[in-house]
């Protein structure tokens, strides 16, 4: 664990000062959009080799228990595989002179604090300026139901959710895993997490393949999602319009109603922060699910409530960083002479 031992090949940067390198990279520049215009994106690749396994080994004409077999096969496979490769940059990253600049890149590359703050804020615009159909066509890049089904109240809605539980998924996991195991660990992790975006669905075609990425993904965001509904309240204790003991009771009452193990918990911190109700019943894939309320707000989200989330985000995001320095502090306090 990154806490535990050091780099053995430089003693130019510790891991933790790379990692708030990597955050402040990462919140001021993104994406890094125009170098994937020429190369493909990390996970662009690991989407490529699940779409790969899923067309080969996810077959119709196959038995469900035959199906499960080969995606439990499939999700560890790439898991694995994708650790190797982070053992293999981190290798050359801890060897080859200014390695490190490498290690930087991929690890900001992997955040995703501006892409998600942007994405919600275009959705934001979009209901103000361009109307509802805009909206749903901008919705479409951040949520699996289908946007035809929401009115303007209901896009803003979706937005906040995946504001909440993307700021767990796409920022605190790969923190926390990067902090636990390094590049192998954030690798791997973003691996599950695109198997789980990609198959982890219970649909015909992968309530049986997709099975083991799912709960892979429940398990590696445990305490991600935990983590991130805390950093909620938290923020919203330091901003004016958010009520942070309503947050903290939400959280208590209902992170655990939600329909997922992990999503409730920065759902709900947000939820009663902002005072809005989040979740519901909504429409996946032709199916409408009855999902229980979190909260016990507002249900229609307006483009001004979008836009108080994300400043309750950005102060998470920012309290994050302050985690993964004080981290640091500690580490260097109590490290030996020499």
């Amino acid at each position: 664990m990154l806490l535990l031992f050091d780099y053995t090949g430089t003693d130019v940067f510790d891991p933790l000062v790379l990692l708030l390198a990597a955050m402040v990279l990462d919140a001021y520049l993104g994406e890094f959009g125009p170098v994937f215009r020429v190369l493909p994106h990390p996970v662009v690749v690991m989407g490529h080799w699940i779409g790969v396994a899923d067309a080969r080994l996810n077959r119709p004409q196959r038995s469900e228990t035959d199906r499960r077999v080969r995606g439990v096969m499939t999700a560890l496979g790439l898991t694995a595989a994708a650790a190797g490769v982070g053992l293999l940059v981190q290798w050359f990253a801890t060897t080859a002179p200014a390695g490190w600049v490498l290690e930087l890149l991929l690890v900001a590359l992997l955040l995703a604090q501006k892409s998600l703050h942007d994405h919600v804020r275009a959705v934001a615009h979009a209901l103000e300026s361009d109307g509802v159909a805009a909206a749903r066509s901008v919705i479409r890049h951040l949520v699996g139901r289908d946007p035809e089904t929401l009115d303007g109240g209901g896009i803003g809605r979706a937005a906040v959710e995946s504001l909440a539980e993307n700021f767990s998924d796409g920022v605190v996991a790969p923190v926390v895993w990067y902090v636990m195991l390094g590049l192998p660990g954030l690798l791997a992790y973003k691996m599950i997490n695109t198997l789980d975006s990609m198959i982890g669905h219970r649909t015909p075609r992968h309530e049986a393949f997709g099975w083991a990425s799912a709960r892979l993904d429940d398990a590696a965001n445990w305490v991600p999602a935990r983590l991130a509904g805390a950093l909620l309240v938290a923020a919203a204790a330091t901003l004016r319009f958010a009520d942070a003991r309503a947050s903290l009771r939400i959280l208590r009452r209902d992170a655990r109603r939600h329909r997922s193990p992990n999503a409730g918990w920065p759902e709900a911190a947000t939820a009663g922060a902002l005072g809005l109700a989040l979740s519901g019943p909504r429409r996946y894939h032709g199916r409408v699910t009855d999902e229980p309320w979190v909260g016990d707000g507002r249900a229609t989200v307006t483009p001004k409530d979008i836009r108080r989330a994300l400043r309750l985000y950005v102060r998470a995001c920012f309290g994050l960083g302050i985690l993964v320095a004080l981290g640091l502090v500690l580490k260097l306090a109590t490290a030996g002479p020499g």
